[in-house]
C-alpha cells in the first residue's frame, strides 16, 4: 500500500502533525518504537492544558483520538532506514518490512548524551534536568546547581536563581565571562570551580553532590545541558541538510517545517535547537499543514 503520508515517531511532534492529517483525510501510517524522550519524566509542565499529566497519559489519549479517524494506522516498530523511491520514499523497519508514502514527515526526536558523572543517569527527568521552565516550580525554594557543559551553560545558570539559589560548577572548563559574572553577581549565584564527581542520595531524589577535593555541597536539584543526537539516522540517509544547535545537530527545515529534501518535513526535538513539548507538538501542526498542503499543489497542476 502506498500511504499518503508516513509519519515516523508517535510524541507529540509526531501525534500533532498526524492529527493534521487525519482531519484532511490523507491516508497516514504512524510508525513509533515507544521510547520517547520525555519517557523518564513523571508529568509534562507548562503544556496548556495538560500541566502536571504524566507524557505517556497524554500521549496515549492522542493515539485514541487519532484512532478514531479512519485514514489513520498505528504501526509499534523502528524505521531504521529510509530512501527516496518512483513517487515517494520507502521506511524500512528493524523487523524486516517495508512502509511506503508520497510524503514523509519526520518527528523522530534526539538522544541525550549526559555528563559522565556516577549519578547522573538514573536521576534524569527527575532531579538531574534540562529546563527550568518544564521542571522548575517543582524544585521551587531549595538549593540548585547548574553543571556547565557548554559555554552557554551561564545562560541556563542565570535563568535559574527565579526557582532557588543556585550554585554554577564551572567543571573546570567552562569559566564564566566578564558578561556572566556580572550577571551571576546581581543574581546571587555562586561560582564553584573544583568539579563535580558524584551525585549523592537515593536516587532518584538528590542529597547533593561530591567534589574532587572531597567537598560536597548540598542541593536537591541540578541543571545541565546534555549533548544531543539525532535519535535515528532517517534524515541524514534521505539528505536532509542539518545546522548545528546549542547542544547538538537538528535537521534544518523552513517555517512550515519542510526539509532540504522535498516531500520530507521534520518536526519537535530533531528539527529546533529549542525542546518544550508545546514548541514540539506546534511544530507538527505545521508540518502536518505542510504535508497536506503539498499533496494539494501536486494534484492542482
Amino acid at each position: 500500500m502506498m500511504y499518503d503520508v508516513i509519519v515516523v515517531g508517535g510524541s507529540f511532534a509526531g501525534l500533532s502533525a498526524a492529527l493534521q492529517l487525519a482531519r484532511a483525510r490523507q491516508h497516514v501510517l504512524v510508525i513509533d518504537a515507544g521510547f520517547p524522550r520525555n519517557r523518564f519524566a513523571d508529568a509534562a509542565h507548562g503544556f496548556l492544558g495538560q500541566d502536571g499529566r504524566a507524557p505517556a497519559a497524554i500521549m496515549r489519549e492522542a493515539r485514541c483520538q487519532l484512532q478514531r479517524y479512519p485514514t489513520v494506522e498505528m504501526l509499534v516498530g523502528e524505521g531504521q532506514n529510509a530512501a527516496a523511491i518512483e513517487d515517494g520514499f520507502a521506511i524500512g523497519l528493524a523487523n524486516g518490512g517495508e512502509r511506503r508514502a508520497r510524503r514523509l514527515v519526520l518527528a523522530t526526536g534526539v538522544s541525550d548524551q549526559l555528563p559522565a558523572i556516577p549519578g547522573m543517569k538514573e536521576r534524569w527527568g527527575a532531579t538531574v534536568l534540562h529546563c527550568p521552565y518544564c521542571h522548575g516550580y517543582e524544585v521551587r525554594d531549595h538549593p540548585l546547581g547548574v553543571i556547565a557543559t557548554q559555554a552557554l551553560s551561564g545562560h541556563q545558570a542565570v535563568l535559574v536563581p527565579d526557582w532557588g539559589p543556585t550554585t554554577y560548577f564551572t567543571q573546570g572548563q567552562f569559566e564564566p565571562d566578564a558578561v556572566d559574572l556580572q550577571a551571576f553577581a546581581a543574581r546571587g549565584i555562586i561560582v564553584e570551580r573544583t568539579p563535580v564527581v558524584e551525585l549523592l542520595g537515593e536516587a532518584p531524589a538528590l542529597d547533593g553532590v561530591r567534589l574532587a577535593d572531597g567537598r560536597i555541597v548540598e542541593l536537591a536539584a541540578v541543571f545541565t545541558a546534555p549533548r544531543t543526537s539525532p535519535a535515528t539516522p532517517l534524515a541524514s540517509q534521505l539528505g536532509c541538510a542539518h545546522e548545528d544547535g546549542p547542544t547538538g545537530p537538528y535537521v534544518k527545515v523552513d517555517q512550515g517545517g519542510a526539509t532540504t529534501v522535498s516531500g520530507v518535513w521534520a518536526a519537535g526535538d530533531a528539527a529546533m535547537p529549542m525542546h518544550n513539548a508545546t514548541l514540539a507538538s506546534a511544530a507538527g501542526v505545521l508540518a502536518g499543514v505542510g504535508a497536506h498542503q503539498a499533496s494539494v499543489r501536486a494534484t492542482a497542476v
